[in-house]
């Protein structure tokens, strides 16, 4: 018996109707569905998807036995997300000896910040993988700004929120485009950063990018807002141009 196929599918920043036609197809299509998502919830992947998956297909959910609890400079953060990632490995694994095909949703871009990678890393040299790419949630947030994100030979950085500030102000310094991605209970980290590149005039956060509940802010406007994880910060590039 043939292996089946693993597919990591990337579902784009949010909205169905801006995932690709490839996209659609396998989803659409698929006999085993899995996904990540934090414990006690539905997930944010699954929840793009609703109402596309059959009815006969099996879900898989794969959820993170840590998020925020253990610090990320713990050793221990590491050791047990890797026990995870080998854990939802193999029981991927034992689908595709079996001959079966198992799509992986992603938000986003699979090769993009995913966890998808963490699974693609362990399979991919002795099992059939495929991966489709897909619009990235910082495209679908600077294109929700209404102006362009890069101008001639600006540069764009793109920097986690989770690095320390001063590694933030010396990349927001150096760059002239920035988007901040990961923000969460970094929010003041990232304000104070911005300030201290003297960024901070120039960003806008945009929550649920291209989805249903999108808004868009300049950041000085939502001092002392609560941001979600799924938020982006963009600082706009300003250079050359005819």
């Amino acid at each position: 018996m043939s292996a089946g196929t693993l597919y990591g599918v990337g579902l784009g920043p949010g909205a169905q109707d801006l995932m690709s036609v490839r996209a659609d197809r396998l989803i659409r299509s698929a006999k085993h569905v899995a996904f990540f998502r934090k414990a006690g919830r539905s997930g944010q992947a699954r929840r793009i998807v609703d109402g596309m998956i059959p009815d006969s297909a099996v879900e898989f959910p794969m959820e993170y036995p840590v998020t925020t609890e253990i610090p990320l400079s713990d050793p221990r953060y590491n050791q047990v997300l890797s026990a995870f990632y080998q854990d939802c490995t193999d029981h991927i694994r034992a689908l595709l000896v079996q001959g079966e095909d198992v799509v992986v949703l992603c938000e986003g871009d699979p090769f993009f910040y995913g966890s998808f990678m963490h699974l693609y890393t362990r399979l991919k040299d002795d099992m059939p993988v495929q991966v489709v790419p897909a619009i990235t949630g910082m495209s679908g947030a600077w294109t929700a700004t209404g102006a362009p994100i890069t101008w001639g030979d600006d540069v764009l950085s793109v920097l986690m929120g989770t690095l320390p500030e001063d590694a933030l102000v010396t990349h927001m310094k150096a760059a002239d485009a920035v988007v901040v991605m990961k923000i969460g209970r970094n929010i003041d980290k990232v304000r104070s950063a911005l300030r201290k590149a003297g960024r901070y005039d120039a960003a806008w956060i945009v929550e649920y990018a291209t989805m249903a509940d999108q808004t868009v802010t300049r950041l000085s406007e939502a001092d002392g807002k609560i941001t979600p994880y799924f938020s982006i910060i963009v600082v706009h590039g300003q250079g050359r141009r005819p």
